[in-house]
């Protein structure tokens, strides 16, 4: 990673190498600093990816180099949120799956029979004093 300071136009410009940051993560790292920069991205997918960061307010030198090392940190974990996202993807799929198909209510089709959405099986819809008593007082 390439990061060039210009610190009289307030910008930071970074060359990523999109083989090591995809570009979702790349995105994802630039979102955390929409409320603090200006975020451009450019350059060849396959090549090289140019982030430039422009301040929206003025920082210092050192702020700037500071602005670099938080950016770094996200891309890090950007990557690794996609990374941790994309080896447990079946096991999520398959917990969600296997919870919609323990619920035969949310699927009329496994009982056969269409499920009307007024009825309440579950007694949601009874007021509290109905279904407990009016609450006493002291």
């Amino acid at each position: 990673m390439k990061a060039r300071l210009l610190i009289k136009e307030n910008k930071i410009i970074l060359r990523l190498n999109p083989r090591i940051y995809s570009l979702e993560a790349i995105y994802g790292a630039s979102y955390v600093f929409i409320d603090r920069a200006y975020i451009f991205l450019d350059g060849n997918l396959s090549k090289e990816i140019a982030v430039h960061i422009k301040g929206k307010r003025r920082f210092s030198p050192k702020a700037l180099e500071g602005l670099v090392g938080e950016f770094q940190n996200e891309l890090l974990n950007y990557a690794l949120r996609e990374k941790i996202n994309r080896h447990s993807r079946r096991i999520r799929e398959y917990i969600v799956g296997r919870a919609l198909f323990a619920m035969p209510e949310l699927m009329p089709e496994r009982q056969g029979k269409k499920r009307d959405y007024q009825k309440d099986p579950l007694g949601i819809a009874i007021p509290w004093e109905e279904k407990y008593g009016a609450r006493k007082t002291k």
